[in-house]
C-alpha cells in the first residue's frame, strides 16, 4: 500500500522525511540520523532563541539594531534594508522584504549582547537542551550554520506545533507576519506580493508559487535551506513535515515538495 512519503522517490536522489502530529511522529522514511546542513533552516532556531530572549525581557523588538533607523524586528523579518551577505544597504528599513543572511546574523549579535552570553551557548541552553536536540551542531553563522539530523529538526518542528518554550504572545510574534504588507523576492520562487515573514521564520500566506502545498493554510510557517533541508508547520491542519535530501535545492524540490505536502495533508489531517 502506497503512502504519502512514497513521493520521496520522485526527487530522484536520496531523501528522507518525518510527519509529526501533536502526539509525536506519525510517519517516517529514509535516513533520519544522517547529519545534514540545515543552511537557512538555521534561521528558525535563531528566531526561536531570539523570541525566548524577548520573552525573558532581555531585548525588545523595537531595540535599535542594524543600519540607521532599523530595529531588531526589521533584522529578524528581513526588512532592515541590508544586502544578502554584507552590511551594505539596498534601501531604508521597512520599505521592502529583502532576504538577508547578514541581517539575521546581526540580530543574533544584538541578542548576544543583550543576554550577555555567546549566542550559540544561548541556543544550546534555551532551545537545544530543553528539546533534547542532542545532535545539533551549532557552528558559525546564526543564519546558515547549523547541522543536524532530521530527528533533531523534528523535535523543533514538534515544539513549534505544540509550544512549551514560548508563551502564546511570543509564539505569535515568532510565527505570524511582521510588517505584513511588504513585497519582496522569495529566494527560488521570485517576487511575492506580499512576502510575509515572521521572526526568522517564513510564513506561507498566499505566496504562489511556493514550496509548501496548495492545501497548506496561509498560517503555515517554516523554512527551506538551499542544501535540501526543509520543514513546515501547519497550525490549522495540526501537522508538521520535516524533509532532508542529499541535493541542493533545485527544480525537483520545487516540483516534489508541494505534491508531498498535499499528500501528507490528505493522509494525516484528522
Amino acid at each position: 500500500m502506497s503512502t504519502a512519503l512514497d513521493l520521496l522517490d520522485g526527487f530522484g536522489f536520496e531523501a528522507a522525511a518525518i510527519v509529526i502530529g501533536p502526539e509525536g511522529v506519525r510517519a517516517a522514511r529514509g535516513d533520519l540520523d544522517l547529519v545534514r546542513p540545515w543552511r537557512s533552516v538555521t534561521k528558525t532556531v535563531t528566531g526561536t532563541a531570539c523570541a525566548i530572549a524577548l520573552q525573558e525581557g532581555c531585548a525588545d523588538l523595537e531595540d535599535p539594531a542594524g543600519p540607521p533607523g532599523s530595529t531588531l524586528r526589521h533584522l529578524l523579518a528581513h526588512a532592515s534594508g541590508y544586502f544578502y551577505e554584507s552590511d551594505s544597504t539596498l534601501q531604508a528599513p521597512g520599505l521592502r522584504r529583502h532576504y538577508s543572511n547578514f541581517g539575521i546574523d546581526e540580530a543574533a549579535r544584538h541578542v548576544e549582547r543583550a543576554v550577555g552570553r555567546d549566542f550559540g551557548d544561548w541556543v544550546q541552553e534555551r532551545v537545544a537542551d530543553p528539546l533534547g536536540m542532542t545532535g545539533l551542531d551549532w557552528t558559525g553563522s546564526a543564519s546558515v550554520g547549523a547541522h543536524g539530523a532530521l530527528t533533531d529538526l523534528a523535535l523543533l518542528a514538534g515544539e513549534l506545533l505544540r509550544p512549551t518554550l514560548l508563551e502564546a504572545p511570543w509564539m505569535r510574534e515568532l510565527t505570524t507576519p511582521q510588517l505584513p504588507e511588504l513585497v519582496g523576492i522569495m529566494p527560488g520562487f521570485g517576487k511575492q506580493d506580499p512576502n510575509p515573514f515572521g521572526l526568522g521564520i517564513e510564513v506561507r500566506g498566499h505566496k504562489s508559487p511556493h514550496w509548501t502545498g496548495s492545501g497548506n493554510s496561509p498560517e503555515t510557517f517554516g523554512h527551506f535551506g538551499m542544501r535540501g533541508t526543509a520543514f513546515w508547520v501547519d497550525p490549522v491542519a495540526d501537522l508538521a513535515l520535516v524533509v532532508g535530501t542529499s541535493h541542493d535545492f533545485c527544480d525537483a524540490h520545487r516540483e516534489v515538495m508541494p505534491r508531498l505536502a498535499d499528500a501528507v495533508l490528505a493522509e494525516h489531517r484528522r
